[in-house]
């Protein structure tokens, strides 16, 4: 009982957290007329602040010493920070610039520029089926570029910086809450630089737009922090292919602003580029939750073979040693923090590609 209220608990903060993340469409505008430079260096600042407070609540720090004494990790760190930056700074101005629906098909194309830089990157093979989903979103792209009469940029750059960033932070290996701490510390510095400078131009909107104002910019710290949170919550208490369907709530609730509150222009042609991405993305996920399956089946198999012969390790059909106490093939991806976009391919535990929206 206690189990399936832990089970029931996680999948609430993960819905939380994805719906906050599909509605933060909403805050950015609150913000003007301060420009997205600026808004992502409040949301830089404040969210050290916030996460600061939360480490202090949590009495984790060790890992400060080991990250500075580990000049790899850190340097991964600062390339992490700075790819996220791009990310963060575009989707506020895409936002803020009418482009909402093409900041959301960014966030849907996201788990196929995943494994497209698995395999071109990593070496990973795909299955046929996945193959399939990422020549059907090679298609969507090419038919939404010729409906838009350009590449969709904002999409592209938007998924391959969360992949890239993704790509990094699987080497790094850290937990949500310190990542973001670590990120954002390296970020400090020169964001309140920034905002110092614009204070003593005159050009700041901090005070000048007022005490309502400043608390919204102040905000930017609360609103990145808290759906983080919550999501390393739902991470510890469901299971990893769960998150990995939650994680369509937060682009669906965007392309459903981009629409419906936002009211941009949907002709036939982005219509039909969206349901290549879908049926992709739809392909994907069928095929992830069907190896899933099959492999938790043979791993019950096989755990019942080693209870008699527990010297013995079998190969699975996939290439992959199954021990005694595994859960899935070794080398199976995990995901290291809700930050992160894992990649799921064909080599490794076919779990669907999660990833945090910004």
């Amino acid at each position: 009982m206690e189990g399936k209220n832990e089970q029931r608990a996680g999948l609430l903060y993960g819905i939380g957290a994805y719906v906050m993340w599909g509605l933060v469409p909403l805050f950015w505008p609150l913000l003007k007329p301060s420009g997205a430079i600026e808004i992502l260096a409040h949301r830089m600042v404040w969210s050290l602040g916030v996460v600061t407070i939360a480490l202090l609540a949590v009495r984790r720090w060790a890992w400060i010493g080991e990250l500075v004494r580990d000049r790899r990790k850190l340097a991964l760190i600062s390339v992490a920070a700075t790819t996220i930056t791009v990310n963060w700074g575009l989707y506020i101005w895409a936002v803020n610039n009418g482009q909402v629906v093409e900041a959301s098909l960014g966030y849907f194309i996201n788990p196929l520029v995943t494994i497209a830089m698995g395999v071109l990157l990593l070496g990973e093979r795909l299955r046929p089926v996945q193959w399939v989903a990422v020549a059907t979103g090679l298609t969507a792209v090419l038919v939404l570029a010729i409906g838009y009469g350009r590449p969709p940029w904002i999409s592209l750059v938007l998924a391959f910086s969360f992949a890239t960033y993704g790509l990094i932070k699987k080497k790094v290996n850290m937990g949500g809450l310190e990542s973001l701490a670590a990120e954002t510390a390296v970020l400090f510095v020169p964001a309140l630089g920034f905002l110092l400078w614009l204070a003593a131009t005159g050009k700041s909107t901090f005070t000048a737009g007022g005490t309502g104002h400043g608390f919204l910019l102040a905000a930017t710290g609360i609103v990145t922090a808290i759906p983080l949170i919550c999501f390393g919550a739902a991470a510890v208490r469901v299971p990893l292919s769960t998150l990995g369907l939650l994680q369509y709530l937060a682009p669906i609730f965007q392309f459903g602003l981009g629409v419906v509150y936002f009211k941009e222009s949907m002709p036939p042609e982005r219509w039909a580029g969206f349901a290549l991405v879908w049926l992709a993305l739809s392909l994907l996920t069928w095929d992830a939750l069907r190896t899933a399956r099959r492999n938790r089946a043979l791993a019950v198999k096989l755990l019942a073979t080693a209870a008699a012969a527990p010297a013995t390790a079998t190969p699975t059909p996939e290439g992959a040693a199954i021990l005694p106490g595994d859960a899935a093939p070794l080398g199976g991806t995990t995901t290291p923090a809700p930050e992160a976009a894992t990649t799921t391919t064909g080599t490794e535990a076919p779990n669907p590609t999660q990833q945090k929206i910004t």
